[in-house]
């Protein structure tokens, strides 16, 4: 179970990497905003196999709970978002909202992965 869920929070990470990747290069100069749309493609198969496999170790990991892997996925997007938007676009995290934001999707992962059913 330990195994399945730390390979699924990798996996999460991965496929949050990718999509912020392939959201935003189209914010991040001329240069990448000419070839986003490439970027986007490229990334496009790599994302949904993430995604699939995320939510598979997740389902097998968390009892076989939906929502478990909804909110898992949404607490590494969460945590994902704002160091990539700081250290690629240099937009700063350390605001008040944005660390609150940080602290719950802490918070709600952790319920979903301490929490017993």
């Amino acid at each position: 179970m330990a195994k399945d869920l730390i390979f699924s929070f990798l996996l999460f990470t991965c496929l949050h990497a990718c999509i912020w990747f392939s959201i935003n290069t189209q914010f991040m100069g001329e240069e990448l905003k000419s070839k986003s749309l490439q970027i986007a493609l490229m990334l496009s198969i790599p994302i949904s196999m993430l995604g699939y496999f995320a939510a598979r170790y997740s389902y097998e990991a968390l009892g076989e709970s939906l929502w478990a892997i909804r909110f898992i996925g949404f607490g590494t997007s969460y945590l994902i978002f704002p160091v990539f938007t700081w250290l690629f676009v240099g937009e700063s995290m350390f605001t008040l909202k944005t660390m609150i934001c940080i602290l719950l999707s802490f918070l709600i992962v952790s319920i979903q992965v301490f929490w017993p059913s």
